[in-house]
């Protein structure tokens, strides 16, 4: 069901890759809420997903771009202005990669020209689109930007590596900018911190469906899917949450407020069962 949320604005979506990318989801759901969106990608990422072809299918601008180049971003945001006729409203920042987690390198192993990259990638690009938006005055005043993050920014989850210290840059990043570009532009700057995902990147990490599992028992309503995401989005990017700003959100069925479980613990204790006492 539409509601027109989002009627009359426009904004940019980084890293659609394919139907599983929670930014694939949050696309699809500005245009049913009424927006005008340029997607963008990696050439890479672009060749080896369906972008291209979601673009095409919804008369979507695609443009390719590397969130880590501030060259790109700029010709990124000068081409979607054009393309749009106008500043930009919205931003998601859904870009997050580690070589470190693919090529299976411990915590405690890292290889370092791996963990600058997943920095790079993961955290600081999204000070580069806030800085490149914020130079070239590319968005509307009580415009949003959203980045996704996930709760081992806070607390230490088993295998997710280089990637939590990510996730906790990229929330203070949204901090520090945000109190920038809102007391200058009243631009807000969030991030949403979501339950594991089946996405190609969170597939990537050793023991995910693991995860998944452990998430889904600990959260009294469960995880949170990506189409519920992207509809949490919506809201973010929509005038509902005009004061809403420099905050990370957990939208994670109340996962991150749990210690343990009924569900949890009953799995725990079954683990005994079959254990003589020695």
């Amino acid at each position: 069901m539409s509601y027109n949320l989002l009627k009359g604005k426009k904004g940019i979506i980084f890293g659609a890759l394919n139907e599983m990318s929670i930014a694939w989801k949050v696309a699809e759901k500005c245009l049913e809420e009424g927006a005008q969106i340029v997607l963008t990608n990696t050439e890479l990422s672009i060749r080896m997903g369906q972008v291209k072809d979601f673009a095409a299918k919804n008369n979507v601008p695609l443009i390719p771009a590397d969130a880590t180049s501030e060259e790109d971003l700029e010709q990124l945001f000068s081409k979607a202005m054009d393309l749009l006729g106008g500043k930009i409203d919205f931003i998601l920042h859904s870009v997050a990669m580690s070589l470190n987690v693919r090529k299976k390198r411990p915590y405690d192993d890292l290889d370092y020209d791996f963990l600058q990259k997943t920095l790079d990638i993961s955290a600081i690009s999204f000070h580069k689109v806030l800085q490149t938006a914020k130079k070239l005055d590319a968005m509307n005043e009580w415009g949003s930007v959203v980045a996704l993050s996930y709760v081992a920014a806070q607390r230490t989850m088993f295998e997710y590596n280089d990637m939590a210290d990510a996730k906790a840059m990229l929330e203070s990043i949204a901090r520090s900018f945000g109190y920038i570009y809102g007391r200058e532009k009243r631009i807000r700057v969030n991030t949403i911190s979501q339950s594991p995902t089946v996405t190609t990147a969170g597939s990537g990490i050793k023991g995910f469906d693991s995860l998944i599992d452990f998430a889904e028992r600990m959260s009294p309503l469960g995880n949170a899917s990506a189409d519920e995401c992207a509809n949490y989005c919506i809201t973010l990017f929509s005038d509902l949450t005009r004061k809403v700003t420099m905050q990370n959100l957990f939208h994670d069925g109340g996962f991150s407020s749990m210690g343990m479980s009924y569900r949890a613990m009953h799995q725990y204790n079954k683990s005994f069962e079959n254990e003589n006492d020695k």
